[in-house]
């Protein structure tokens, strides 16, 4: 099954910031508090997401990443369904379905992307928060339908003027594949970039050697 890599319009209405109180040993550490996701709603990207896949991947994403310390969210959305560490703000200390809506709360990191976070907060621009998440997308009478969903992270992102502007459709374009130890996989690029770098005499041997391979990956 191929999937789609899925990155939702920021949500920053409702979003609290907290300082917490700082000394000369102490620096101070901000928390920002919300709405993180919504379910059953068209959103500002025409997708709807439904509560029961939004839950169950909650369930699973506070499993095996919140609890551990390892929820981190990166400033902006990166051409990856994989989380870089160079690249991290803020880790999710908390997320929660509260009816159809996921709650988060998460802390501004001492990262070099987190000062930036931070510095943005301080100086009072509004931050939002966007889903960065795995699915396949269906068209269902003009509206498009995200299963199989797979969430990555949750990106803190510049709110735009414009509704939908900034990630309307972006990075629909990337396929993916799930390998049966959850890594995820690019296909079409990979394949794209190996043919693009052989030379000429050495294509049709890898193209005997590999395309079975890609094949059976698509199903």
């Amino acid at each position: 099954m191929v999937y789609k890599l899925i990155t939702q319009t920021p949500i920053c209405e409702g979003l609290d910031y907290l300082i917490e109180e700082g000394n000369k040993d102490k620096p101070a550490n901000i928390y920002v508090s919300g709405v993180y996701m919504v379910a059953e709603e068209k959103n500002r990207n025409n997708r709807i997401y439904s509560r029961e896949e939004m839950a169950r991947e909650v369930e699973r994403y506070n499993e095996e990443f919140v609890r551990t310390n390892r929820a981190l969210g990166e400033l902006e959305h990166p051409n990856s369904a994989n989380v870089s560490s160079e690249r991290a703000c803020h880790l999710i200390t908390e997320l929660r379905m509260d009816g159809n809506v996921v709650k988060g709360k998460s802390k501004v990191l001492r990262t070099p992307l987190g000062e930036i976070m931070r510095s943005l907060v301080m100086d009072g621009v509004k931050m939002g928060m966007s889903s960065r998440a795995l699915g396949t997308v269906e068209d269902k009478g003009g509206t498009n339908f995200v299963t199989n969903m797979k969430l990555i992270t949750v990106d803190a992102v510049a709110d735009p003027s414009a509704p939908g502007a900034f990630v309307n459709g972006i990075l629909e374009s990337k396929n993916f594949i799930i390998k049966q130890d959850g890594r995820y996989e690019e296909i079409y690029d990979m394949l794209e970039s190996k043919l693009s770098s052989l030379p000429k005499k050495d294509v049709d041997l890898y193209l005997r050697e590999h395309i079975i391979r890609f094949i059976n990956n698509l199903k």
